[in-house]
Parts: structure tokens; sequence; C-alpha cells
């Protein structure tokens, strides 16, 4: 039995004789499904903030530490993924990430403790962390340039199928078995992707190995942790804190170190010269924003439906799912788009498009219907389907192949940055605008309101930088 699940690892050429064109499309579905497990991990758990606030009796700035502590950990574990690739090769990468967040999966359904369901968050986190660049890897390496963008199209279509999919998985698992439950939607999609992996993924040719940067991730993961932790202090401590001013002052002085470093180091963890490409300069300005408006957004939405509008777990959950199908159909859509059209302006149309649903959510307030949520929900979503193969394309598709993985791995880390940035922002956003207001339904809507306009800022500032998305001549 054993031997049939952990085959002996074939080489790239025996999967090509074996399986022909179609193996670059079998490897991308094994990819997708780890991806998928890492996806449904992050995302299901914002249906659960308010019954885990009422569970431990805490707010929602404390609460927002089981997801952005996830995201956190896996923001960091993002760094060392080119080392890693070098130093084990794809395959073993891949399986022992799958393997990790399998288990952490299970073991989180067993506790229940604050602190322990944190640890173990950032366990599943530092697991997702390493496997999220791999992806973008494979298209990267398995297709060629006119077939990248339809590559990444379908690629995504699993990923963005999952969050819409997981806030109501999530909401029936709470209301019938408690919030522990919700660790469990992961499990059966990490069995998958290993049993897959174990046949389809190739053995490792040899290759130059280079030592790893310890003192560059060092400074990476104290600039990450220190911007969380600023965002995350300002409403207990205030923006001109002795504490938040040296979160502040740490998050500056480690990024500075790590520029200074990063210019005179042999091996850097990434090399700046990314950065020499116009192309790929604005794209990471424009994915940190991305990932602030969608992970923020994804959070934010079933929170306000909850504590603004009163609907129930299940109702939260269940009005995300018709804009992740309609997303799920766009971005394949969108993938061909980008193959054939310019990437850069199929981004900056998305982004308005997604940026400007918020607005109306602002507009409208609490007394937005649950039909008008489903609505402008899907049109924003028709947005982020235009924006998500073709930011990824216009970001690398002009970069060097063999700096394919530290791009890869950077893209994937100022989104992930964006995104536990985003949520702890409007989390903090929220409590604050409320103890300014008030807690009375009049003041809570005020709150959420000016949080849906923060993130319509966000996306208009985003679009500046990707009308600025060209390629060097």
């Amino acid at each position: 039995m054993l031997s049939l699940l952990l085959p002996a690892a074939p080489s790239r050429d025996e999967l090509f004789a074996r399986h022909g064109e179609r193996y670059r499309w079998l490897a991308l579905f094994t990819v997708a499904i780890g991806v998928i497990a890492a996806v449904l991990a992050t995302t299901s758990f914002s249906v659960a903030v308010p019954a885990m606030g009422a569970y431990w009796g805490m707010g929602q700035d404390r609460v927002q530490w089981v997801i952005t502590g996830y995201m956190a950990a896996m923001t960091l574990a993002m760094l060392p993924t080119p080392w890693l690739l070098e130093r084990f090769g794809f395959r073993r990468v891949f399986l022992g990430t799958v393997f990790f967040l399998g288990l952490t999966s299970l073991a989180g359904a067993l506790v229940s403790d604050f602190a322990f369901t944190v640890a173990i968050r950032l366990l599943q986190g530092a697991a997702a962390g390493v496997q999220q660049p791999l992806s973008m890897v494979v298209v990267m390496r398995l297709f060629p340039p006119s077939r990248q963008g339809r590559a990444t199209g379908l690629l995504s279509f699993g990923i963005v199928l999952a969050p819409a999919v997981a806030p109501t998985l999530a909401g029936m698992l709470l209301e019938h078995f408690g919030w522990q439950s919700i660790f469990l939607l992961s499990v059966p999609f990490c069995v998958l992707a290993g049993v897959l992996a174990a046949h389809l993924l190739p053995r490792e040719e040899s290759a130059p190995r280079r030592p790893f940067d310890w003192y560059g991730v060092a400074l990476l993961s104290a600039m990450t942790l220190a911007l969380i932790e600023w965002v995350s202090s300002l409403r207990e401590a205030g923006l001109l804190a002795a504490w938040s001013v040296a979160q502040a002052a740490i998050a500056l002085l480690s990024a500075g170190l790590f520029v200074r470093h990063a210019r005179r180091a042999a091996v850097p963890i990434f090399s700046l010269e990314l950065f020499a490409e116009r192309s790929f300069a604005m794209g990471i300005v424009v994915s940190f924003a991305y990932g602030v408006g969608v992970y923020a957004s994804s959070y934010l939405i079933p929170v306000f439906l909850q504590n603004a509008l009163g609907f129930g777990a299940t109702p939260a959950g269940l009005a995300l799912m018709p804009s992740g199908f309609v997303l799920a159909v766009a971005i394949p859509l969108a993938g061909m788009l980008a193959d054939r059209h310019s990437p850069r302006w199929i981004t900056v149309a998305g982004l308005l498009v997604f940026g400007l649903s918020f607005l109306y959510f602002g507009w409208r307030g609490s007394a937005v219907s649950y039909a008008e949520i489903l609505w402008d929900t899907v049109i924003g979503r028709i947005g982020l389907g235009l924006i998500i193969p073709a930011l990824t394309v216009a970001t690398l598709r002009h970069l060097q192949p063999c700096l394919m993985g530290e791009a890869s791995m950077v893209n994937n880390y100022v989104r992930q940055l964006g995104g536990v940035l985003g949520i702890a922002i409007v989390a903090v956003f929220v409590e604050w605008r409320i103890t300014v207001y008030g807690a009375t339904p009049e003041g809570i809507d005020a709150a959420y309101s000016e949080a849906f306009i923060l993130l319509t800022v966000t996306f208009l500032l985003a679009t500046v930088a990707a009308l600025r998305m060209k390629p060097r001549e």
C-alpha cells in the first residue's frame, strides 16, 4: 500500500513520455489542489470571528489574531521558499508542506484554548506560506509565454472557488459542530494533493546549492512582525504612543538594513535586480494593494453581515457564494484575454470595478439589503477575476527565467503582507470608529461604512501604480 501511494520519483522526461502534453495540466492540477487546501485554511475562519469572540469573551482586535497570525506566519514562511526549492527540490517541498498542513489541521480540531489555537494557526500558516509560490513556479517553468495567461486563469479557478465555498461550509460546520470543526476543511484536499504529487511531480536534477541568507530573512521577519504589531497596537496604544512609535521605527530600520544587506551580499534571499524591471516593481505595489483589499474584504463582509445587519453565520457565509462562482468562471476567461491583449489595461479595469464595488457598501451602510449584497459582490468579483491572471502575467512575464523563483516568492510575499495588514487594519479601524461613534446601531453602521470606503481608496491608489506597469524599453 505504501509503495502504491509513494512510488519512486519519476524524472520529468519520463512523465512527459507517459502523459504527453497533458502532463503540464496534470502537474498544474496537482499543485492547485494543494494551494486550495491552504486557501481554505486562510478564508474559512472569517465567518467564525463573532462565535470565537463570544467563546473567549474577546473583541475583534484580539480574535483576529486567529486569522492574522496565520497570515503573518504564511507571509514569513514564503521567504525561504527559493532556497528550499534549491536545497530539497520541488517535489519534496510540496509533499512536506501538504503533509504538515494536514497534520496541523487535524491537531487544530482538538484544541479550544485561545493561545493553542493561535499557535496551531501559526504552524498552518508556515506550511501554507512555503507552498503558495509553488503554483506560479509550475506555470512559468512548464508553460510557454503564449499559454501562461490561460494556465494562470485555470489555476486560479479552483483557488478562488475555494474562498467562495469556504465561508458557507464553515458556517454550517460552526452551527452544527462548533468552530473547532472548521479546521477539518483542508484535510481531504491535503490527502488528495499528497497522493497526486507522489505520482505526478518529478524528482529534481542535482543543482548547485547556495547558503541560506539567515540575516536577510531575519531582517524581513523583524520588519513584517513590527508592521503587524504596529497596526494591531494602534487602537489600544494610540498612534503616537511609545510602543507604536517603536514598532514603526523597527519596521523602517529593518527595511533599510535589508536593502543595504541585499546590495552587498553575494547571495541574498532575493536580488534587488528584480526591481530594475519597472513592470515588476509597479506590479509589486499593485499586488500589495490587491492583497489588502481582497483579504480585508473577505474578512469584513461576513463580520459586517453578522455584527451590523444581524445575520447568522450560515447566511453570512452564503452571501459570498454566488460571487465566488462568478469569479471562478471569470478568471479563466480573463486569463485568455491576458494572452491576447495588454494585461496592464485588463488589470486597471479590474481594479476600478473591484474598488468601486466597496463604495456601494460604504454609501448604503446598514440599509443595504441581502439582494444588494449579492449583486454588488458579484460585480466586485468580476473585477477581481480580471485582476488575478492579468496582474500575475504583467508582473512576471518580462523577467529572466533564472529569477522566476525569487520573483514568484516576492510577489506572493508582498501580496500576503498586504493581506495580513489589511485584515489587521480593518479590524482595528472598525473597533476604533465604534469607540468614536459609540456602540449603537448608528455608530456601528458608520464604522463599517467608513471601512468600506477605505478599501475603495486603496484600490484607486493601486490603479495609479497599475498604469505604470510598462516594461523598460
